[in-house]
């Protein structure tokens, strides 16, 4: 078998590793079920899930990291080109304070501009636009499995927990607005 492309070398991967987990929870999913109690029971249950989560992960991470080296050489690239402008145009070490204030003028506005490009360049703001978006599938992932950990040790959510604080929050005003009320009335009721 011949694998072409590392996309190609990726999914086979993923999918081998797919199916070593779909073999090993179909034979682990009833001992280990039976053997397993509360909790650990849940989670035997739904460890293929995070299985999955963890296979795609290492997939999304991969691209990430692609990413990262993409931004930092980006970073760089631009860092050595700006300083070695720098250098072509105040090549001597300065001597006063005349001198330092004028050198640091330059390499202020040389950085400055070479920056500003490169942080207006469509090639930098694709690349970290994807960045941001495989940090963001990452997250999720991670979510997921924290889920499903929760779930498995019978706790709620994230999504479960932020339900109940707004619920509270709305809870607080109500009874902060029926209090006002009510000192109200007996403010009335005292003037009598």
């Amino acid at each position: 078998m011949k694998l072409e492309s590392s996309k190609e070398i990726t999914d086979y991967y993923k999918h081998l590793s797919l199916f070593w987990t779909d073999i090993m929870h179909l034979m682990s999913s009833k001992p280990q079920a039976l053997a397993s109690v509360g909790p650990m029971r849940a989670f035997a249950k739904n460890s293929k899930k995070v299985s999955t989560e963890l296979i795609e992960i290492n997939e999304v991470l991969m691209g990430f990291n692609q990413h990262y080296t993409e931004y930092y050489k980006q970073l760089a690239d631009t860092w050595s080109d700006a300083q070695k402008k720098v250098n072509l145009k105040a090549p001597e070490i300065p001597q006063d304070v005349e001198q330092i204030e004028a050198f640091k003028r330059i390499w202020i506005d040389i950085f400055d501009n070479d920056f500003t490009e490169l942080f207006d360049s469509g090639k930098f703001g694709e690349n970290y636009g994807k960045l941001v978006s495989k940090e963001l599938e990452l997250t999720k992932h991670w979510n997921n499995i924290t889920n499903v950990i929760l779930q498995s040790v019978n706790l709620p959510s994230k999504e479960e927990m932020d339900e109940i604080y707004k619920e509270i929050h709305s809870l607080k005003k109500r009874v902060g607005k029926l209090e006002l009320a009510l000192k109200k009335k007996e403010v009335k009721q005292n003037a009598k």
